[in-house]
């Protein structure tokens, strides 16, 4: 632990941002893997949609937040949005 008190400062202050961006993190996996398993499914269009929509919100806040990388982000978005529009054929 830190000595000086800016450094405990700035210690908890990164204790919390750690635990916000896992948060984030978490939300991503958690909304890719719903509509995942909502394509695997077959779900109806308007499902996967709104699941692809959900998605690509939660990666645009993350990106623009600092916990991904942009083009991270865009990788994902592109191959979630392909997935949809092939088993929408």
């Amino acid at each position: 632990m830190a000595n000086i008190k800016s450094a405990q400062r700035q210690a908890k202050k990164n204790k919390k941002r750690r635990l916000v961006n896992l948060a984030r993190k978490t939300a991503i996996k958690t909304s890719i893997k719903k509509l995942n398993s909502a394509v695997e499914q077959n779900a109806d269009q308007k499902q996967k949609e709104q699941l692809l929509k959900e998605a690509t919100v939660q990666l645009a806040r993350a990106k623009n937040k600092g916990v991904v990388h942009k083009r991270t982000a865009a990788r994902k978005i592109s191959r979630l949005a392909k997935r949809i529009a092939v088993a929408h054929k």
